[in-house]
């Protein structure tokens, strides 16, 4: 238990009521950079994502992902006692993040005119689905919902087989982009800057929105829904994924006119494609798009693999290679560049990927995954709470039981 004592934020202690994983991911950021984080849950099940399912030894996987370096407090805050412990928690930290459901942090006395009065030097990062002022406010959000909302399905998927992204990419990029602006908040605060920020917030949706930006712009100027294609792009042909002789899938592309030209008579052999003038540019290309993916199909579907992506490279064409999650897992490149380390959790070490930023001369912590209510005692000692305060917090209901959250962790 305690704050970091290296790396860019140290010295930084965050608050957070998070739930799922926008706002675990912002916090989880800051301490990646080396925040103290303490992560309010209710006594009774905690964040909910601890218990989408048990693979990670009992844990839940979303949960071990977004959640490590953290302390966890169980706090029942509509106990007063546990409102009270909160803003003792809040009278010593410099940032409060939350992702509540729409009106829940205003009813608790927690929306940010709120804390603007009651901790005006503490930066407030709220996350929430929609934004405040519009006829979507209200509702609940999802990171299916908002990508639904937001367009991004129906650039996913094929023609007429809209999907979602895999990865929850609304709920991911907002936390970043909370985490971006608290860092600048905190900057300005530090600098001393007049009127500097102290109170910012994030929606989903704008977040998702802004994700799309390509395909709003293409649209607004053209008329134009352009569809999905699979592993493929709308902007740019030929790009696509093509099975290969032994069995794989290959990943090529081509993002202007001098490529194309390379791939067609240096990668495949093709000088007569090279030379029409019906694939000259890139325009011309996407409209013939299927003629050139048959060609490459073709192509890919005599040789083998490592063969296509040996000639490529030679070429100076963007090739990769399809993998599974668990390709993924055994990536030689991940394993060459050391980017896995192993964190300590309730149920003991496992495999952890480094955050993606590389700062020269700093390690980033790579902290455990909290138990629920793991350090529930020692963060109120240290707020200045006796023995005889926490007892009595516990029989009220304010805290968790030790007991009780050391079960739930488990179950």
């Amino acid at each position: 238990m305690g704050e970091p004592t290296t790396g860019p934020l140290a010295g930084v202690t965050v608050v957070s009521i998070e739930q799922a994983v926008s706002a675990p991911m912002c916090t989880r950021t800051l301490a990646d950079f080396g925040a103290r984080v303490i992560k309010v849950e209710h006594p009774r099940g905690g964040d909910f994502a601890r218990h989408y399912d048990d693979v990670v030894h009992g844990l839940a996987a979303h949960f071990v992902w977004a959640n490590r370096g953290k302390e966890s407090v169980t706090l029942d805050l509509k106990n007063p006692d546990g409102m009270a412990i909160l803003h003792r928690l809040l009278d010593n930290a410099d940032v409060f993040v939350s992702n509540l459901a729409p009106g829940a942090t205003a009813a608790l006395g927690l929306a940010p005119d709120d804390l603007t009065r009651s901790h005006p030097d503490v930066v407030v990062m709220e996350i929430d689905g929609y934004g405040a002022g519009g006829p979507l406010s209200h509702k609940r959000a999802y990171d299916l919902l908002i990508q639904a909302e937001a367009g991004v399905c129906a650039v996913t998927g094929g023609p007429g087989a809209p999907a979602k992204p895999g990865p929850p990419i609304a709920d991911v990029c907002s936390g970043l982009y909370g985490a971006l602006a608290i860092l600048a908040m905190l900057h300005g605060k530090r600098r001393g800057a007049s009127g500097a920020p102290s109170v910012g917030s994030v929606s989903l949706f704008d977040t998702a929105v802004e994700l799309m930006g390509y395909a709003l712009t293409y649209t607004r100027h053209t008329g134009v829904d352009q569809q999905p294609l699979g592993m493929s792009s709308p902007a740019v042909a030929p790009y696509g994924a093509y099975a290969t002789a032994d069995g794989h899938t290959v990943v090529l592309g081509t993002t202007n006119d001098r490529e194309w030209q390379r791939l067609a008579r240096e990668l495949i052999g093709r000088p007569d494609l090279a030379d029409d003038p019906a694939y000259a540019g890139n325009a011309d290309r996407v409209l013939r798009r299927a003629e050139l993916d048959a060609a490459l199909a073709d192509w890919c579907a005599r040789h083998d693999l490592a063969d296509i992506q040996d000639r490529a490279d030679a070429a100076g064409i963007g090739n990769s290679q399809y993998n599974t999650p668990g390709e993924v897992n055994a990536h030689p490149h991940l394993a060459a560049r050391d980017r896995w380390r192993r964190i300590d959790t309730p149920a003991g070490p496992v495999p952890s990927l480094l955050p993606p930023p590389i700062i020269a001369g700093y390690d980033p912590p790579m902290g455990a995954v909290p138990g629920l209510g793991e350090h529930t005692d020692a963060v109120l000692a240290e707020a200045g709470f006796g023995a005889t305060d926490i007892d009595r917090f516990r029989e009220s209901g304010a805290i968790g039981s030790a007991a009780a959250d050391t079960a739930q962790t488990k179950g």
